[in-house]
């Protein structure tokens, strides 16, 4: 019976090591290796690092604790691995820096004494290890603003058209809100010139896009001020209803049935011979 195949396992991305050019002096050469997020000995524990005569290290790291603040907790050591206040100069680098991860700076000693000297090469090797993870990590950024930069210039070269024929659909639409005659005449249909906006720079785009949703915004206002007099016209047209002649004023209603008094008078004209109109009254 064949069995199953298992699902091949993707091989895992190598861990992120920057080295620092080579210092040499005197016999002697400095090498330092930065990583953001290998331990300090195993960086100490590389191939490259085997026939060093020391291999100064230092770390800085998220602590486990947890603060009364906001403030971040860092743990922070080094290791001076013979080299006496070696790891010391690694560890102010990482602090001066700001920057967390582990350095562990490699010597291979020639012979001869280099005295205070060598923490100068010891420093120089580890900061330029970090720097260059710093302009890597800018490279990575350019990138990937290129990246973005790139997919929306596509998503506004295919949303500004859309953009325009809504514009043009909502103008026909608030002219006949408002009874005022059409962009275009009846029965013709005159192509508006289409913008290559291909051609157009990013800031460009992204301008035209905020000024097409603006015209929309007020488009949309003027179509809803246009049904909102559509609707009280009629009310206002039936807002003065005439009265019977010589009936007083009153201040009902419109609409509303004519008081007693009203009733009254309109009774006695009628009883003198007058032709009395009956109040009209609107039909709902």
């Amino acid at each position: 019976m064949s069995q199953k195949r298992g699902r091949s396992v993707s091989p895992a991305s190598p861990p992120l090591i920057f080295k620092s050019s080579p210092i040499e002096d005197r016999s002697s050469t400095f090498l330092a290796f930065y990583s953001p997020t290998l331990a300090a000995k195993e960086l100490q524990a590389h191939t490259e690092f085997k026939s060093a005569s020391h291999r100064i290290a230092a770390w800085r790291k998220p602590s486990s604790q947890r603060s009364l603040n906001v403030q971040r907790l860092l743990d922070t050591g080094h290791d001076d691995d013979g080299e006496k206040y070696g790891g010391k100069a690694v560890e102010k680098v990482l602090i001066e820096t700001d920057v967390e991860g582990a350095v562990v700076v490699a010597r291979w000693y020639g012979g001869v004494m280099l005295g205070p000297m060598r923490f100068d090469h010891i420093k120089n090797a580890a900061r330029d290890a970090i720097m260059q993870w710093a302009q890597d990590r800018e490279r990575s950024a350019k990138k990937a603003k290129v990246r973005e930069d790139e997919a929306q210039k596509e998503r506004l070269i295919q949303t500004l058209p859309e953009r325009d024929q809504s514009i043009t659909v909502l103008r026909d639409l608030l002219a006949g809100k408002s009874q005022q005659p059409s962009s275009a005449p009846s029965g013709e249909s005159t192509p508006a010139k289409r913008t290559d906006y291909s051609t157009l720079p990013l800031a460009t785009l992204e301008k035209l896009e905020r000024v097409r949703d603006a015209t929309i915004g007020w488009i949309l206002k003027q179509i809803e001020k246009a049904e909102n007099t559509q609707v009280e016209e009629p009310g206002a047209k039936n807002a003065a209803i005439p009265k019977a002649p010589g009936a007083p004023k009153s201040s009902a209603h419109v609409g509303a049935p004519p008081a007693k008094e009203e009733i009254s008078k309109i009774a006695d004209l009628g009883s003198q011979g007058t032709e009395v109109a009956p109040p009209k009254h609107d039909v709902i």
